[in-house]
């Protein structure tokens, strides 16, 4: 959003200053998302909704100033792997991302979708009506591609589909203030500011985990379309699956919830500029943005652009590492500053939490109708806690809904509405069949059916021992 606000502002600049100032937003925005998630539990963008998973619970352990320079730390190595990337490999990555079809992007979906398992922190049943939930309001408007009206119900305020910020900003910020009013009276807890910077050792212990989480956020996030939100989700999950003994579990003040997602959603910063800078192709919304201001400033981004002006893609590569590296700086100081938030008494955070929630959804699109949506989503999202349902996976349902529609369609298209060509497509390509063969592993895996045998199989091979 602050990019698209920005842009306006920059159409009389010199290209290099413009380019260098909506860098540097995109690079702040992306990390500055980690803070209200672990302060406030509210997510300052869609990348930060598993940050929030076990950030939040370290902060009402009186340990923000603890995850704060963990993600800042770890934010800044995830960054600079991404633009290291895109430095030495954009052309390989790129023509990686140039092998994905239709139906691997609709794979990647479902794959993202089977993540509520790694969310629900509880019953996979609720993980599974949540996420659908979500799929079900990210459908809502006019169909993108026949542009015929979908669960619109008639009404002219719904043809244009839902905010999916409108939503999580409700899920999240309203609900989470609804439910701090049944605490309202309870003094704040005070905040352990001791070592902000970790230990090396801590980094050194972590480093393995941040170099995989880094590699998928890249990936990821050169892939047209995807963005860091789907890289931090399937960062955690990994990190879930991969970390045999972390000091706490996941869902309570686990690093390794903080390191996954933090290293890959700005890793996936540089991965998104590996399209655009190749091909002309926006790997998110943030870059198709700054196509567009590449074209007003007379630049025509693709291949040609990286043989006419090379000067312009190794200005990008600087403009991203010295923003990585102010990201550091800035992001920890004030760390003192900000975690006085959580120490505010709840009677004054509340109404500043509500308020700060009408002003974001309104200013997506100056539109009233988003506040009330906000508001909505905010009061069933608070009914939802309540019983026991999680959130993450509604707006995970939201975020994937049209990757995963669109795609679908466009592959039964390229079959000729075929499905005994497509499934014979899933088998042809290899990077379908891993991708199928994928989906049904972590479909499988999270069923009861799976820890049985999990479970029978280690006692027999430990009962041999």
């Amino acid at each position: 959003m602050a990019v698209s606000i920005l842009i306006s502002f920059t159409f009389s600049w010199e290209v290099y200053p413009a380019i260098a100032l909506m860098i540097g937003i995109y690079m702040g925005g992306v990390y500055g998302g980690s803070r209200t998630a672990i302060l406030l539990n509210i997510p300052g963008a869609p990348s930060a909704i598993a940050t929030a998973l076990d950030g939040y619970p370290m902060a009402k352990r009186g340990e923000a100033g603890t995850a704060i320079g963990v993600t800042t730390v770890m934010s800044f190595i995830g960054g600079f792997i991404g633009i290291g990337v895109l430095a030495l490999a954009a052309p390989l990555v790129s023509e990686f991302a140039l092998t994905f079809q239709p139906r691997d992007y609709m794979l990647l979906a479902v794959l993202g979708i089977l993540l509520v398992g790694s969310l629900s922190q509880g019953s996979l049943l609720k993980g599974i009506f949540a996420g659908a939930l979500g799929i079900a309001i990210g459908a809502v408007g006019r169909d993108p591609l026949t542009f015929t009206e979908r669960f619109t119900f008639d009404l002219q305020l719904m043809e244009g589909g839902i905010s999916f910020i409108a939503v999580m900003i409700g899920m999240f910020g309203v609900s989470e203030a609804l439910l701090q009013l049944h605490h309202v009276h309870t003094p704040s807890l005070r905040q352990k500011i001791g070592r902000i910077l970790p230990s090396l050792a801590t980094v050194k212990k972590h480093l393995p985990l941040s170099l995989q989480t880094s590699t998928i956020g890249v990936i990821i996030g050169a892939l047209p379309g995807t963005g860091g939100d789907i890289a931090a989700l399937m960062a955690y999950d990994h990190a879930k699956r991969v970390t045999k003994a972390p000091e706490r579990p996941f869902g309570e003040g686990a690093i390794e919830g903080l390191v996954a997602p933090e290293t890959a959603n700005n890793a996936a910063v540089g991965g998104a500029f590996i399209p655009m800078m190749t091909l002309g192709i926006p790997g998110d919304a943030v870059t198709a943005i700054m196509i567009g201001a590449l074209f007003i400033h007379g630049l025509n981004p693709g291949p040609m652009l990286m043989i006419d002006q090379p000067d312009m893609f190794w200005f990008i590569v600087g403009c991203l590492v010295t923003a990585n590296v102010f990201m550091l700086l800035f992001g920890l100081t004030g760390i003192r500053l900000f975690t006085k938030i959580v120490e505010m008494p709840r009677a004054v955070l509340i109404p500043l939490i509500m308020l700060l929630s009408i002003v974001g959804a309104y200013a997506v699109n100056n539109s009233v109708s988003d506040v009330y949506w906000m508001l909505g989503f905010g009061l069933f999202g608070y009914f939802m806690r309540q019983y026991g349902y999680p959130l993450g996976p509604v707006i995970l349902g939201v975020i994937l809904s049209r990757l995963l529609d669109d795609n679908w369609r466009r592959a039964i298209i390229s079959e000729r509405e075929d499905l005994g060509l497509f499934f014979h497509g899933l088998f042809s390509s290899p990077l379908s069949t891993v991708l199928f063969v994928a989906v049904i592993v972590i479909f499988v895996s999270q069923t009861p059916l799976w820890a049985r045998g999990k479970a029978k199989l280690f006692g027999k091979t430990e009962k041999t021992a």
